[in-house]
């Protein structure tokens, strides 16, 4: 094939695929490498980051091979001693990292793929800097944002505020709460949803506060009546899904979707047996099963036992795939290979 047609037909493959393809010869490594292809390239889940015994780790989404990224993120290490990876959003990953466990830590938005990252500004409220939340579309590259609820914000006298930090300006900008309820978004837990240029923040008390990247369009939206006050959110397909695991009784999975977002009506979609997907009979004593994640492009779920099996199960096929024989609770990875917005290494 003439090598024009040939970049043509790569630029259409995964990037798993890609990195396969190096293997055939140099010069299918010095084409399979270019910037180019791996730009054009169609993308999606790839793994999962997550932190075990030995530190953050990387796992393939078929539970096979060497990682498809460096879960050592060797390129921050230069510079930084201590990484703790908070979030991951349309391929970037945002960290807190410092030299000293006890000194100041800077909030630092990167790309895994390209090795670029972005050290943020404080975020100006008193005191620590608080819990943020990265938002970034690979379909807009030119912009991530970052959100961060004053810790205290729904205190007694409602003068709470969100900083917005935009790769755009560089700087955060601290705008007054606009929620009518004043949901009680829980700061130790750092689930959330980036969908439509629009943040979600699961709250303590049975509401999803959204604000968009502007910090114009504030909403809270009412969670289904029959959902724990505590549970997880993810996006599939461009829809909102909710879901709880009930550890104290049978097991069971319970997954919500948003159905019509405009009115914020909720159908309890699927309902599944955990212990079946695990193969087991009964639950012991002090076990714990969970659902961490959802495919973004699919309808498959991620399960995990939190000590010995981390799975897979395609809900259209009912087929069940064991992606490793240890507990995670993985942050979902799609690389994207857009230049770092205001990347600043």
């Amino acid at each position: 094939l003439p090598e024009g047609a040939l970049v043509e037909i790569l630029s259409r493959v995964p990037y798993r695929s890609l990195c396969r393809f190096k293997c055939v010869s140099k010069p299918w490594l010095a084409l399979c490498s270019a910037p180019d292809i791996r730009k054009r390239s169609p993308q999606t889940l790839s793994g999962f980051f997550y932190y075990h015994d030995d530190g953050l780790n990387f796992r393939n989404l078929n539970g096979r091979g060497p990682p498809l990224v460096d879960p050592s993120l060797s390129f921050l290490r230069e510079r930084y001693c201590h990484i703790f990876v908070k979030h991951a959003c349309g391929g970037l990953l945002l960290c807190c990292c410092s030299n000293n466990l006890l000194g100041e830590a800077y909030y630092v938005v990167c790309n895994p793929a390209t090795e670029e990252w972005t050290v943020l500004p404080p975020v100006g409220f008193p005191g620590p800097d608080p819990i943020a939340f990265l938002g970034f579309d690979p379909a807009v590259p030119s912009r991530f944002v970052v959100f961060a609820p004053q810790p205290n914000m729904f205190g007694v006298d409602r003068s709470g505020q969100v900083a917005i930090y935009s790769s755009e300006t560089g700087r955060w900008t601290h705008v007054q709460s606009k929620w009518t309820r004043e949901p009680l978004v829980d700061h130790g837990r750092d689930t959330h949803v980036f969908l439509n240029g629009t943040i979600h923040l699961p709250s303590i008390d049975n509401i999803m506060a959204t604000i968009d990247v502007e910090g114009e369009v504030w909403r809270e939206i009412q969670m289904p009546n029959d959902l724990p006050n505590i549970c997880d959110v993810g996006q599939s397909q461009g829809r909102l899904y909710a879901w709880k695991t009930d550890n104290f009784y049978d097991c069971q999975l319970y997954i919500w979707v948003l159905e019509d977002y405009d009115t914020g009506k909720w159908t309890l979609k699927h309902t599944f047996k955990v212990l079946e997907l695990f193969g087991r009979n009964c639950r012991k004593h002090g076990d714990s099963y969970a659902m961490f994640a959802i495919h973004p492009d699919c309808n498959m779920i991620f399960l995990t036992d939190k000590k010995n099996m981390t799975l897979s199960y395609d809900m259209d096929n009912q087929k069940v795939h064991v992606i490793c024989t240890e507990g995670m609770n993985g942050l979902p990875y799609t690389p994207c290979f857009a230049e770092l917005p205001s990347a600043g290494h």
